[in-house]
């Protein structure tokens, strides 16, 4: 099957500039070893951008079908080049363009980015969530928020602006910094001290949930941008994290109600504080993490049985059969076959293929 993995590597494919450009890290790497799992498992790439020239580029490496059929897919790694809600730019173009793509739709990453937004659907659902205030200017009163609090951007992501405050003074400057530098709300929100974990989700019926990832927080207490993404303050992961039975059903559950919450589809990571007591606390969900080698998604599901390789295809797999009911088509497969799903004689499953055949 023709994939585009789609990315936004090169900025200067738009028409203006406009609105705030979007920070961030991008590894080439990353986007090299996704490429080359998707060719491991048998499929057609093109690494493409995601900006004003991309429906042109699908159309020539996929162009449409005469009988309807779909002439392939985009394994979406976009995260916006500038503007609001980055993560639901191309998912946008592609639903207008008629191209199925791996995961959420610009409404479950909308959900998912707005940290407020999905604060009050993980309440509305159960799901404990620290105490919070949205805060646009440092005078305004924090409420009955019990100091440490910690400051963040309403919409950015890779923990980019995180704060640890620990008395009012300090409260306003970081809250003033927040808005100038990134011209939304800060969210402030009560410091849970304890442990940060994480779990990986892979599905979407029935979800995988991967063992739970423990990041070491060192002596800040906090997973910053520096910490995830300079070597010399790489944090060490735990995986799987030790924790009881009980709590990981627990942590279970809430990751699957908050992943339901926010309409994400496909994959998604939660972010997860437990304080001294035992209590978890889900922080934000992250609707397109990281897939780099390294990432905690992918030690997550390598830790469950998963190569990288598989890991990749899986998520192309478990996207094809949300959009068409069926298994991605082999080679062999006739068009009838396609419609119906392969059962070609004698055909035995690759070894990859096999890694595939996990549960949903």
């Amino acid at each position: 099957m023709r994939v585009a993995v789609v990315w936004n590597h090169d900025h200067t494919g738009v028409i203006n500039r406009f609105g705030r450009p979007r920070p961030g890290f991008y590894d080439r790497e990353t986007f090299d070893n996704v490429v080359a799992a998707l060719q491991e498992g048998g499929h057609e790439t093109l690494l493409c951008e995601g900006d004003k020239g991309l429906f042109s580029t699908l159309e020539q490496f996929m162009p449409p079908d005469p009988l309807a059929r779909p002439s392939g897919m985009v394994f979406n790694m976009a995260y916006g080049i500038q503007g609001e809600c980055y993560y639901g730019h191309v998912p946008s173009m592609l639903e207008m363009a008629g191209v199925p793509y791996t995961g959420s739709t610009p409404l479950g990453h909308g959900l998912a980015d707005d940290k407020v937004i999905a604060k009050r659907l993980f309440r509305d659902c159960g799901v404990p969530t620290p105490n919070f205030r949205v805060m646009r200017r440092g005078s305004e009163s924090t409420g009955d928020l019990r100091f440490p609090v910690v400051v963040k951007p309403r919409h950015e992501d890779d923990s980019c602006g995180l704060q640890l405050v620990h008395e009012p003074a300090q409260l306003s400057r970081a809250v003033e910094a927040i808005v100038a530098q990134y011209a939304q709300d800060a969210l402030v929100e009560e410091y849970i001290d304890g442990r940060e974990i994480c779990v990986a989700l892979l599905g979407n019926g029935k979800l995988d949930v991967f063992p739970s990832v423990e990041i070491d927080l060192g002596e800040t207490g906090l997973y910053t941008w520096e910490a995830k993404y300079q070597a010399a303050a790489s944090r060490p992961k735990v995986c799987p994290a030790e924790i009881g039975s009980g709590l990981a059903t627990l942590l279970q559950d809430i990751s699957v109600a908050s992943f339901r919450a926010c309409q994400c589809r496909d994959y998604a990571r939660v972010d997860l504080r437990i304080d001294r007591a035992g209590q978890p606390f889900v922080l934000e969900i992250n609707s397109m993490p990281g897939l780099s080698v390294h990432s905690t998604f992918a030690i997550a599901a390598m830790t469950a049985g998963h190569s990288y390789s598989s890991l990749i295809n899986r998520i192309l797999h478990v996207a094809h059969m949300r959009c068409f009911g069926i298994g991605i088509p082999r080679p062999c497969c006739t068009p009838f076959q396609w419609r119906g799903g392969c059962e070609c004689p004698g055909d035995k499953p690759s070894a990859l293929l096999g890694n595939l055949g996990a549960k949903t």
